[in-house]
């Protein structure tokens, strides 16, 4: 079983949104995969609320039952967890990158997001966790330099950057609020032809 977090502590960057398509490409792919909600919005539960499709499990916990959360999930065989944190919890994060088969920090290319960054970081290095921490650029405008401007100040930080970015597109605003995700709204799109590139990635890093 592959875990994958979402962690940032500062809210709005996306780890709802990337979390439900990185749960549904697994459950696409034909993964046993499950996506653990720990942001008391819940943003990813009442998505999942709204979802005619079984799958993918979302399951909404306090930090302090995710390991019990995650032998229960083990032992149905998942091969591919997502965990959603929340902001603003350094409890919740800790836990979300301790279980961590890779750690992935969205960041949205503003000053304020970029500035953030750094407080994530600093709760990974405090986990003391091998598994590998990889920023990942969201929302980035399709047109200007403003995506390779932010992965350039990135850099100050010492910590990989996924290959991948997630662009800015109103197809994630109109699919969420269909109960979808992009390659169900639409599969032949550029939203969803970026998710299946991230996912593709994430797979090659945790080698599943």
């Amino acid at each position: 079983m592959k875990v994958i977090s979402i962690v940032s502590q500062k809210g709005g960057v996306g780890k709802s949104t990337i979390s439900i398509h990185l749960a549904t490409a697994a459950v696409i792919k034909k993964k046993e995969a499950a996506l653990i909600d720990l942001d008391p919005q819940a943003s990813a539960s009442k998505w999942s609320d709204s979802r005619e499709a079984e799958y993918p499990v979302v399951i909404s916990c306090q930090a302090s039952r995710l390991e019990k959360v995650l032998a229960a999930a083990q032992e149905e065989k998942a091969d591919f967890v997502v965990i959603d944190s929340a902001p603003h919890s350094e409890s919740a994060a800790l836990a979300a990158i301790r279980a961590a088969d890779l750690i992935l920090i969205p960041c949205q290319p503003s000053i304020l997001d970029l500035r953030a960054i750094s407080d994530t970081i600093d709760l990974v290095r405090l986990a003391q966790k091998d598994a590998i921490a990889i920023a990942l650029l969201n929302c980035v405008p399709t047109r200007g330099t403003l995506g390779d401007e932010a992965a350039e100040a990135i850099k100050q930080y010492s910590i990989p950057i996924a290959p991948v970015k997630i662009s800015e597109r109103t197809a994630f605003v109109r699919c969420l609020s269909a109960g979808l995700t992009v390659m169900e709204y639409e599969p032949k799109g550029k939203a969803s032809e970026e998710i299946w590139q991230l996912y593709k990635w994430i797979c090659q890093q945790v080698k599943l």
